[in-house]
């Protein structure tokens, strides 16, 4: 974290003690956001930042920046994402706004019960790390496709800043080190990773230069033709050596990878129109429900931070993770009652199980059952399998995330792309694919490995996110662009695992209720509620003691941990300028011109 990450916390629990009675927030706290007039980037890293502004400046539109954002992520973010494991897109491209999926998928040799031993028991880690974690990546297939679409520069020309940041090098951060020790272990027992991203088995030292030469040379022949990462060479290395190492990722695989063009989820909260990322991430979906649950509380009107108004909150997350745990998946393998979940009557419905003063035991709320949705939902819903609460298994706490990346464009003609990707948990399976610089994911952990056992996330899944051939796990993931009478409004977006749907949801009520700028938004203390494990996770600073305590005495289990999130966002003011901040909690930045 950069020194002003630190004296942000340190202001910020200051400034704690200052809102106690007050229904917006106090805001000379917050980091100050970064205003232009033309077109803007918000990403994870300073250098990615500008890859993408200096794209736009040559003429380059909204596609082309997200592309050249996303490349140069993939270098000096090695740790969060790259072209060795996929995401999702949603993008307003003049009056038009569409998504594309170009997550990871599950290889053909893939089978349900692959992580499991002869007795049935889940395998430590094997869904974590090593060759046998991985999905088939969807990177490069998802920007090119989006480039051949939309892009105006030559595609050569928007993977050059990634090209020459991967050639040349560069400085890395503390962050960059505390990410490498944590998973030291893992990359020195690959022998490709352990050459590139430590020195002799220890992490780079903060000031130290990352040079990663096979992936210079990797994005080079990408550059000539993104098919060459599916057909050619780089295909023929990726299966060459799952062969040697029993992965399953083939050359076949590889060939039939498409990225899909999805219609995005769109719903209305207050005057806005909110569209986000459908199924197979269960991001957008679960976004809309809660703004449906809150429906018309006036949030300001209870106050920024208030115990009532962060009560409503927890309990409607509770609700909407309960249904994740049953009802989401991939829609190309089973029925995903996506107009039920939705539905603000549904919302409406599910809004009267919360008590107004007493937090509800996570035993006692449930998700949805199908004859409940289809009084909500149109046509027949699949029957679900409940998970009962008393054989999930989940970790404790919640993990650090600065995994998974993501980044927004406005460009001068207001064309937007909000775009998270990632290779799931901090450096993926922590293996690279000789002689090609490429870190492949470990997104197969992100699927239901077995009945009522949790990802590394804590999420638990039910059959509609089993592992099957082909299929794509199910995510978190929410890339979301808000627009108000057709104009753009908000870009906004965040890592985090399990935390990525609350965070959004907290930026985007923090703007568009509170009137908050992008720079205190971004910044202001998170909470968050998955269901299971029954814990309200709190970061430790812009929550004053007596709100915690208020939320203590209505039966909320407090867990107060490290920050989460590193997010960013994009908006329009009134004037028509713009207006970006990144989360001081990383690195990133917002640049515009």
């Amino acid at each position: 974290m950069s020194i002003f990450g630190y004296f942000y916390r340190y202001t910020l629990t200051i400034s704690s003690f200052l809102i106690l009675a007050s229904s917006v927030p106090v805001l000379a706290a917050f980091p100050r956001p970064t205003r232009s007039q033309k077109a803007m980037v918000t990403s994870a890293h300073p250098l990615a930042t500008q890859a993408g502004v200096a794209i736009l400046q040559q003429g380059g539109n909204a596609i082309d920046a997200a592309v050249a954002t996303t490349l140069a992520i993939s270098v000096v973010e090695p740790f969060a994402a790259g072209i060795g494991g996929g995401g999702f897109m949603v993008m307003k491209m003049g009056t038009e706004t569409r998504s594309l999926d170009f997550r990871e998928r599950a290889p053909q040799k893939a089978s349900r019960d692959m992580y499991l031993d002869a007795q049935k028991k889940v395998r430590p880690n094997a869904s974590l790390e090593g060759h046998l974690a991985a999905g088939v990546p969807g990177t490069i297939a998802g920007l090119a496709a989006a480039h051949r679409q939309y892009g105006k520069l030559p595609w050569r020309m928007v993977v050059a800043p990634a090209i020459r940041l991967a050639r040349d090098g560069f400085t890395v951060s503390e962050i960059y080190t505390e990410q490498a020790k944590s998973r030291q272990k893992l990359l020195a027992s690959n022998r490709a990773a352990r050459a590139i991203f430590t020195r002799n088995g220890r992490p780079l030292q903060p000031g130290e230069r990352l040079v990663q030469r096979d992936l210079a040379r990797t994005l080079s022949s990408i550059a000539r033709n993104p098919q060459h990462f599916y057909t050619g060479s780089i295909a023929r290395a990726i299966d060459r050596d799952m062969r040697q190492n029993q992965g399953l990722i083939t050359v076949t695989d590889l060939q039939a990878y498409r990225p899909k063009w999805r219609a995005p989820i769109c719903g209305k909260f207050r005057q806005y129109d909110v569209c986000s990322m459908a199924p197979p991430s269960s991001g957008g979906l679960h976004l809309l429900q809660i703004l449906n649950t809150i429906g018309n509380t006036n949030l300001a009107a209870l106050g920024w931070h208030s115990p009532d108004a962060l009560h409503l909150l927890i309990e409607s997350m509770r609700i909407a993770y309960a249904d994740r745990s049953v009802h989401l998946g991939d829609p190309d393998f089973t029925k995903v009652p996506v107009a039920a979940l939705t539905n603000p009557a549904y919302a409406a419905h599910r809004r009267q199980e919360i008590d107004p003063n007493r937090a509800r035991p996570s035993t006692t709320v449930q998700p949805a059952t199908p004859a409940l949705l289809k009084q909500f939902e149109l046509g027949a819903v699949r029957s679900a399998v409940a998970v009962p609460i008393a054989r999930i298994s989940t970790p404790t706490s919640l993990p650090e995330s600065l995994d998974t990346s993501h980044l927004n464009v406005v460009d001068r003609d207001r064309n937007v792309v909000s775009l998270t990707f990632t290779i799931n948990y901090r450096f993926g399976a922590g293996i690279v694919v000789p002689g090609t610089g490429i870190l492949l994911n470990d997104e197969m952990d992100d699927f239901a490995i077995a009945p009522g056992v949790a990802n590394v996330f804590g999420l638990v899944g039910g059959e509609q996110n089993s592992i099957a051939p082909g299929k794509t796990p199910l995510s978190s993931m929410t890339p979301t662009i808000v627009t108000e009478n057709g104009k753009f409004r908000l870009a906004v977006g965040a890592p985090g695992g399990s935390t990525i749907i609350t965070t959004v949801l907290q930026i985007l009520l923090n703007v568009l209720e509170y009137k908050m700028d992008v720079g205190a938004a971004v910044a202001a203390g998170r909470i968050h509620h998955q269901w299971t494990p029954d814990k309200l996770n709190v970061e430790p600073w812009g929550f004053d003691p007596a709100t915690l305590a208020e939320l203590r005495r209505r039966g909320h289990q407090i867990e107060q941990q490290g920050d989460w999130g590193n997010a960013n966002a994009i908006q329009q003011l009134p004037d028509g300028s713009l207006e970006g901040a990144a989360d001081p909690r990383g690195e990133g930045t917002a640049r515009g011109f």
